[in-house]
């Protein structure tokens, strides 16, 4: 009987893994903030940098929010890449987020958006 137990619990693991498709684990998130970037590879002794970045999809229009909370400016430029083949992806133009500033970026697909995500870019000065 313990052995059937052990039997069905392993079945019952093996149907949970292979049930998620593998197209949904694949994807990316539809909303997701992004990560601060950091300038340079060793982060002892640098101030601070990134926008913090929310980006939404809505049909097929993006919205992204981007607030600077530090003094560096973060120029930041929304990437669109849209679901059909014949649909035009899209690379916006870098906006300046300047110290405690929100900025608003806005992209869209003809048909359906694929991801939607920001780039950052430390701005001398």
């Amino acid at each position: 009987m313990r052995l059937f137990q052990r039997s069905a619990q392993v079945l019952a693991a093996l149907v949970l893994l292979f049930a998620v498709p593998y197209d949904a684990a694949s994807r990316p998130a539809r909303t997701a903030p992004h990560a601060r970037v950091a300038d340079g590879g060793d982060d002892r002794g640098t101030e601070p940098f990134g926008a913090d970045c929310r980006v939404t999809v809505s049909g097929s229009d993006v919205t992204a929010y981007c607030h600077n909370p530090y003094p560096a400016t973060d120029a930041v430029s929304l990437h669109v890449e849209c679901d059909r083949w014949w649909d035009i992806d899209s690379d916006g133009g870098q906006v300046p987020a300047e110290a405690a500033e929100t900025v608003r970026l806005t992209g869209r697909c003809w048909k359906e958006v694929s991801s939607a995500w920001i780039s950052h870019a430390k701005v001398d000065g």
